[in-house]
């Protein structure tokens, strides 16, 4: 056979002809083949666009509710102090009881002030007795002006001097200014206290306040007047009145303070504890996610990612509203949103991406 190649040198140029044709043909075929992959439909997305999940949200009506931590206080509170020096000389009432408006709750040794009480109102009657006087030699013109003047500048004096001790009698016997619970004693019987030294506490429960601080973004959304919600510790709840905004702004915290009046005709005592409100602040459309999609923004807003109708993302900061076990509550989205579900983390906004929607759930 290779003796009739060598003889024929034709076929073998034929054969190499062949060969080459075959060649040609099989690379338009893979030519072809590549051109038509894109029209696949299991073609991957454009080169250069993330791919992302999205699901569709509508916005609700959701009441917008602020939630703060706050502390009972007693309505009144009041540390009644010596106003002079005495010995305690009788307790006359026991701490923990109710009392009454003026009553009685201590008292202070009197020692030298009634002596001093009896001189003072003997010192105006004289001095009165020799005014009268003067006027009646005054009108025979018997004393001079300046005599009379004299007398009566006297006679002033010692009325002061006289004010002066019976406030130092009222003074040792110490009396409650308002209606309320004796709370504390400081001191025991026969102690000796100083004037400025703290003899008892008096508290007036019948109501009572709680006292918090709201953050500057959200008092603005709060009205004098408005009902608040109390949950106690234990889970009781009370209904209560905001009858206290600040005008300025804590210097420290930047917050401000609030108090809500609160009703206690049980007498409950729970003044000094700890409790929750509950302040509603109005209706405003809310959408419900999952708070593993929230995200913060180069400036720290807390927000979440969605697709525009080119396409892009889209970072919108929100204000959480709500957390429970069934997802949290924002607001400040559009009513309808193509929110991205998955691959949030690997896009920013402004990037061109290929969403891929799902059903909501």
């Amino acid at each position: 056979m290779f003796a009739l190649l060598r003889q024929r040198p034709w076929i073998i140029a034929l054969l190499i002809a062949l060969l080459l044709l075959a060649w040609l043909f099989s690379g338009e075929r893979l030519v072809a083949r590549d051109d038509a992959a894109p029209d696949s439909p299991s073609s991957a997305p454009p080169a250069g666009l993330a791919r992302v999940a999205v699901e569709w949200l509508e916005a609700q009506p959701m009441q917008r509710e602020q939630v703060v931590q706050g502390q009972i206080e007693a309505w009144r509170r009041v540390e009644l102090r010596a106003q002079v020096s005495a010995r305690v000389q009788r307790l006359d009432q026991d701490k923990g009881q109710r009392v009454a408006e003026g009553q009685l709750l201590l008292s202070l040794s009197p020692d030298e002030r009634p002596a001093q009480l009896a001189r003072s109102e003997a010192e105006v009657r004289q001095r009165a007795s020799d005014v009268r006087a003067a006027e009646q030699l005054r009108q025979r013109s018997l004393i001079s002006a300046n005599e009379l003047l004299r007398l009566q500048s006297e006679l002033a004096k010692a009325r002061a001097e006289l004010d002066s001790a019976r406030l130092q009698m009222q003074y040792t016997a110490v009396r409650a200014p308002f209606a309320g619970i004796y709370d504390q004693r400081m001191v025991e019987l026969g102690d000796f206290v100083q004037p400025g030294q703290a003899l008892l506490t008096l508290v007036d429960i019948d109501q009572l306040k709680v006292s918090a601080q709201i953050a500057q973004q959200q008092v603005g959304q709060l009205q004098l007047g408005q009902t608040v919600r109390v949950v106690l510790l234990d889970g009781r709840e009370l209904s209560g009145e905001l009858h206290f905004i600040a005008a300025a702004a804590d210097p420290g915290s930047r917050s401000f303070r609030i108090e809500v009046k609160v009703a206690n005709p049980q007498g409950l005592r729970l003044a000094g504890a700890s409790a929750t409100l509950h302040i509603r602040t109005g209706e405003v459309p809310a959408h419900r996610l999952s708070p593993a999609l929230l995200s913060l923004d180069a400036a720290g807003r807390q927000g979440v990612k969605w697709v525009d109708e080119q396409q892009r993302v889209v970072f919108s900061p929100v204000e959480l509203l709500s957390v429970d076990s069934q997802g949290a509550w924002v607001s400040g989205l559009p009513q309808r949103l193509a929110l991205i579900t998955l691959g949030q983390g690997f896009v920013e906004p402004g990037q061109q991406v290929d969403s891929q929607p799902r059903e909501a759930h």
